[in-house]
């Protein structure tokens, strides 16, 4: 693997590297369904919480969809990432490096900071998908190596409790005009936020408290350093994740020093007299209304007050965070999920003071400004978009947070990797050609290692923990959230409940519940009816439930439960043709097509006869076919259709022309789950297509 996108190949392999490698690769596959379901957030004791989180290891994926990229994360991306996070060959240093500044800022290893501020975090975050491996399976390997890290991440660590790389070195090698907090770009926050969340997870996965104290000495120097809040230091919360890391320190010690931290932070940001869209704070949080900036920091600040929400039940908050989903939902959101449209664009929008108006990198954009050829939609902007809709789902309990999430998880955030989990997008497109409209910053083909890393290890820890996100506590009882094959064993009331699911979802929507052990008085269990589900049907113990069934809620069952007890739910999956809201100017007459949460795409290796994508046209009355292909990109359900072909349009550099009849013939075509595109070598992609009127 090439340690950086067009550099050499790295020959040091250090003994951290190697032993994580091994043990990672070689825990035996009976070890999965244990193994990846630990490293969400501890649930929430306040009383205005709908929905609480599980154990953290409660439910475990047995085998199928998601059982399958859990193994991938585990025997693949893991390792591959640890290669690029532990090694250190200091006669071939790379232009970024991960662990080794640690040791560089410790004094234990000679050179300079390498690679981007953010470095720290992205360590952190792989930190914690690590820590939910080990949750389960216990492995002493892996435990060596966390506590190596930690060593390492620890003897940096300054005795007030600042921590971070970039500014120590530069103080050990005589800089001391580099202050901690006063250069907003060195995303001081950001890791902090990374560091307190992996430290919640790793001491919930291992007992100890190493990472954790870390953790606490660092969260506490910033709470004294915001005892003076100042404009400079509110400018430092870009890329907020230390709103959802203090709130997770809160939940795993107890400490209310931490809440009250998290609701001052909040405030703080209020004191910046010029901000800017870009990082939100143009003006006071709970006076916005829309989504606008940059989609990553977005969906982490949103996410982030949800977290504080939570905890205090502030009205103002939830007002303003329904308020931007509503904006995001409906009017600046991809059809599979993926958010941040721009790669440039400027705030506020069509404002008539020249002077207000600032760039804004990886931009929410304007109402309906989503472009596919040229979307940026960093893959981090989904994992923001999973977090955010998992805390509404929480605090709500409301059916259409936990769709959202299901449908990001499945199409945007899986695109951001390739199927062997070794390669990955920075950005991801809906319309790739081989004639694009313009060149843009980052690959259209998924890389092992790019400059700006922060979304592999996002991934990573994203996809170790979706067993967390299928169920959920209520009141009554029990909420399946998410459909695949697994095993539940929870309690209720403090009696014992176990659940075994099992499914071929998403390609498949029928779902099997069996009841094996339940607590003796009558509880609840609540089925997700997806929005896109039409004529859904429910049995219990092989009888109908006659009761309407409302797509877009949950419907509960209550009853005393007697192990041996089956529900059944089927979910009629016929392709659907979507269409976008005409002010979608990149879209009009055009359809996309759904199947279940999935979102296909045209790819050109399914073409014959030398078609391009750009002149295949979907039949409004196309008869479409869904069959699972069990040996294609590692076993997916394909739509197929006969649909219409024109020939090549031959355009000489002309801007416009007259508009000549076409002769268009019939084709077969054939979709794949949009999740699943460039894993077949060079190609062309379309996830929208136009309509043959």
């Amino acid at each position: 693997m090439d340690r950086v996108k067009g550099g050499r190949q790295a020959k040091g392999r250090t003994g951290l590297a190697c032993v994580l490698v091994t043990a990672l690769i070689c825990l035996p596959q009976t070890a999965l369904s244990a193994v990846l379901g630990s490293g969400l957030t501890e649930p929430s004791t306040a009383a205005q919480v709908k929905f609480r989180s599980v154990g953290l290891a409660d439910a475990k994926w047995t085998h199928g969809f998601w059982a399958n990229r859990l193994e991938t994360c585990r025997v693949n991306t893991l390792p591959s990432l640890g290669r690029i996070m532990l090694d250190a060959d200091p006669n071939n240093p790379g232009p970024s490096q991960y662990l080794q500044n640690f040791r560089v800022a410790a004094g234990a290893a000679e050179g300079r900071h390498r690679g981007a501020s953010f470095n720290d975090g992205d360590l952190y975050k792989w930190l914690e998908a690590v820590a939910a491996v080990y949750a389960v399976t216990k492995d002493t390997q892996l435990d060596r190596t966390m506590d190596e890290a930690i060593n390492a991440i620890a003897q940096v660590q300054r005795n007030d409790g600042y921590l971070q790389t970039d500014v120590i070195i530069a103080q050990r090698q005589g800089d001391k005009a580099i202050q901690p907090f006063t250069v907003p770009t060195k995303f001081e926050a950001y890791n902090l936020g990374h560091l307190l969340t992996a430290a919640c997870v790793h001491y919930r996965a291992t007992g100890k408290n190493s990472l954790l104290d870390v953790a606490r000495k660092a969260a506490n120097y910033f709470d004294s350093l915001v005892e003076h809040p100042t404009p400079q230091l509110a400018r430092c919360a870009i890329c907020p994740s230390h709103y959802m890391g203090m709130i997770e320190l809160y939940r795993a010690t107890g400490d209310t020093r931490y809440l009250n931290l998290a609701k001052r932070l909040i405030d703080l940001r209020d004191l910046v007299p010029d901000g800017t869209d870009d990082n939100q704070d143009r003006i006071p949080f709970r006076r916005q209304r829309e989504a606008v900036g940059h989609a990553v920091r977005a969906n982490y600040l949103y996410a982030g007050v949800a977290d504080v929400y939570a905890e205090t039940g502030e009205p103002a908050l939830l007002t303003a965070l329904t308020s931007i989903w509503d904006d995001v939902a409906h009017k600046k959101m991809y059809v599979c999920g993926a958010c941040g449209a721009l790669f440039d664009g400027a705030s506020p929008d069509g404002s008539n003071d020249q002077r207000q108006i600032s760039r804004v990198h990886q931009a929410y954009g304007r109402d309906y400004q989503l472009p596919n050829s040229t979307a940026h939609n960093e893959t981090c902007a989904a994992v923001g978009n999973v977090l955010w809709n998992w805390r509404m789902l929480e605090i709500t309990g409301d059916a259409k947070y936990a769709d959202m999430l299901e449908l990001t998880l499945c199409n945007a955030v899986l695109a951001g990797q390739s199927l062997d989990g070794k390669t990955f997008f920075y950005t991801n497109t809906l319309r790739q050609l081989d004639t694009m409209p313009v060149n843009l910053r980052w690959s259209r083909t998924r890389q092992g290692y790019f400059s700006s890393f922060c979304c592999p290890p996002n991934l990573a820890r994203t996809i170790a923990e979706v067993s967390n996100y299928a169920y959920c506590k209520t009141d009554r009882g029990i909420a399946v959230n998410l459909y695949g094959s697994n095993s539940l064993e929870t309690t209720v009331n403090g009696e014992k409940l176990r659940l075994k699911q099992e499914t071929d979802y998403p390609w498949d929507g029928t779902v099997k519940i069996t009841v094996e052990a339940a607590p003796k008085d009558a509880c609840t269990i609540a089925l997700r009816i997806p929005g896109w589900a039409k004529e859904p049907a429910i049995s219990v113990a092989d009888k109908p439930v006659n009761d309407p069934l409302q797509p877009g809620t949950y419907f509960e069952i209550s009853r005393a439960w007697t192990p041996g007890d089956v529900i059944e739910l089927k979910l009629p999956m016929p392709a659907r043709l979507i269409e976008a809201n005409p002010l979608v100017e990149e879209t009009r007459n055009q359809v996309a097509v759904q199947r279940g949460p999935l979102v296909y795409c045209l790819e050109s290796n399914d073409l014959r006869d030398a078609a391009k994508v750009s002149d295949v046209w979907i039949l409004r009355n196309a008869k479409w076919q869904s069959r699972f292909e069990p040996k294609l990109l590692g076993g997916v359900a394909v739509l197929g259709c006969t649909s219409a072909v024109a020939p090549p349009a031959k355009w000489t550099g002309e801007l416009y022309r007259e508009l000549t009849p076409e002769k268009v013939t019939p084709v077969e075509i054939t979709l794949i789950p949009y999740f699943a595109w460039s894993n077949r070598g060079k190609s062309e992609m379309s996830v929208w297509l136009p309509v043959a009127r």
